[in-house]
């Protein structure tokens, strides 16, 4: 393997010595991503802020042992709200002689457990079976933090404190509640945060033994949508059959969303065409979406990866109405839902949210009133694969794995990318994650492959470790 810009130290020796020091530091890192477990740090509104504060200062903690960094910052930003958002952890280490500068990106906080009755194991009381690691946060992203500061602590450990790389490190508080104050952080810390090359660890490999870069991810609009009909709650034996129930009309309106097989029927949703998917067969789609017999996918199953991939979708997340057990017989007035829309890469998400609501606003029935609140928006991003920084990140990954990196494609968002590119867009993107197909991250049972892991940490200190070495 030839590097442009490199000195004349050895590669093997210096790479050994990296690999050394992770493999010898490994238990260490699995413990400290168990202690960060352990914090329930759930950044949504109705849980306790402090335990997102406690992760903040414990990950800084850890950060402040590097001995690498010339300040570590503990901070908040405004949301657009003018409140306050959830504690980052922020850090710099200024360059030297002509060494480019890498920002480590990853976020400490995490979202709900969810029902705690579907665990096998507490969801905040980290549990090793086989060779996985079971908590919330487990993976998204704790193991992205713990996969930063492994890798530091190795590189440390192999070349010595006294580095020429500079290093930038974001540990968000709040991915998981939209990212609300990332702006605000970006704007007031912007000499502190700027790179040549951002490390994004929030996203997934192909398998639990190929490790993959992200190159596109669908972008996001989600919104609170009220359907009103009544002015009062009515009895339905009295009234059914002539006053128009919110529930009917809510059940009716959404489901002119979709077509008859699932496929999105909203006019204005683009797909995106510009990148060949990764073959992805029928029996993987029934092994890791675990449909029930007979259940069909989406679209009707052709081409499984374009479809999460490349074109868009909605899901409704939420409807608040009387529960089952609390259900009487009266016509609702109103019915909220919360709709998730994931944009295909090419379109802007304000775009894709106006053709949603012109689209509900148009085939609202029985003449329902819509109400439209708390719309969060994040842009879609295709990455650029043509520069230095991708291909010695694909090097190192295939180094660090033992097997070649794939390029794919993530269903999910991670909007705040789009941010990073605005504020700083001579740099170079790297999504990198720890994830694999039986994360389960955002459910219950969600774990971290522990050899993913170690393969994630020996492939990024790899990779800085070559940066050091980069003029």
């Amino acid at each position: 393997m030839t590097w442009n810009g490199l000195d004349e130290r050895p590669l093997d020796a210096a790479d050994e010595a990296v690999r050394t020091a992770v493999s010898d530091g490994f238990p260490a890192a699995v413990a400290e991503l168990a202690r960060l477990v352990r914090i329930p740090s759930v950044s949504w509104e109705g849980f306790d802020p402090k335990h997102v504060a406690a992760s903040a200062e414990a990950v800084a903690e850890s950060v402040r042992a590097l001995g690498l960094f010339d300040e570590v910052l503990v901070t908040r930003g405004a949301t657009p709200d003018g409140g306050t958002g959830q504690p980052a952890v922020l850090a710099k280490r200024t360059a030297r002689n002509g060494r480019p500068t890498v920002l480590l990106y990853a976020h400490h906080d995490v979202q709900p457990p969810g029902d705690p009755g579907l665990w096998e194991s507490s969801p905040f009381e980290p549990t090793v079976r086989g060779d996985r690691l079971y908590g919330r946060g487990a993976s998204d992203d704790k193991a992205g933090v713990e996969t930063h500061l492994a890798a530091l602590r190795a590189l440390v450990e192999a070349l010595g404190p006294d580095l020429d790389l500079g290093i930038a490190l974001f540990i968000e508080g709040e991915e998981e509640f939209g990212s609300r104050s990332f702006p605000a952080l970006l704007a007031e810390h912007r000499d502190l945060l700027a790179a040549d090359v951002i490390v994004v660890a929030d996203s997934d490999n192909l398998t639990t033994t190929t490790p993959a870069l992200t190159v596109s991810l669908r972008g996001n609009a989600t919104f609170k949508l009220n359907v009103s009909t009544l002015g009062h709650a009515l009895h339905s034996g009295t009234f059914g059959g002539a006053a128009p129930d919110a529930m009917l009309a809510a059940i009716r309106l959404l489901a002119t969303l979709w077509t008859e097989d699932g496929s999105v029927a909203v006019p204005g949703l683009t797909s995106y065409e510009g990148t060949e998917a990764l073959p992805y067969a029928a029996e993987d789609f029934a092994a890791e979406a675990a449909p029930l017999p007979g259940v069909q996918a989406i679209g009707g199953g052709a081409d499984l990866n374009a479809q999460r991939w490349f074109r868009p979708s909605i899901t409704v997340t939420g409807i608040d109405a009387p529960s089952v057990i609390n259900a009487s017989n009266t016509l609702l007035p109103s019915v909220r839902v919360r709709v998730s829309v994931r944009v295909a890469p090419g379109q802007s998400s304000a775009d894709a949210y106006r053709a949603v609501e012109a689209h509900l606003r148009a085939n609202a029935p029985l003449g329902a009133q819509l109400d439209f609140d708390d719309v969060d928006l994040g842009d879609p991003f295709l990455v650029d694969t043509s520069g230095w920084a991708f291909e010695a990140a694909a090097d190192a990954l295939t180094d660090g794995w033992g097997s070649p990196v794939v390029q794919q494609g993530v269903g999910g968002s991670i909007p705040f990318i789009a941010e990073l590119v605005k504020t700083f867009p001579a740099a170079q993107i790297l999504v990198t994650g720890v994830e694999d197909p039986d994360t389960r991250a955002h459910s219950p049972n969600e774990s971290q492959h522990l050899g993913v892991l170690k393969r994630a940490i020996v492939s990024e200190a790899l990779l800085l470790a070559r940066l050091e070495r980069r003029a």
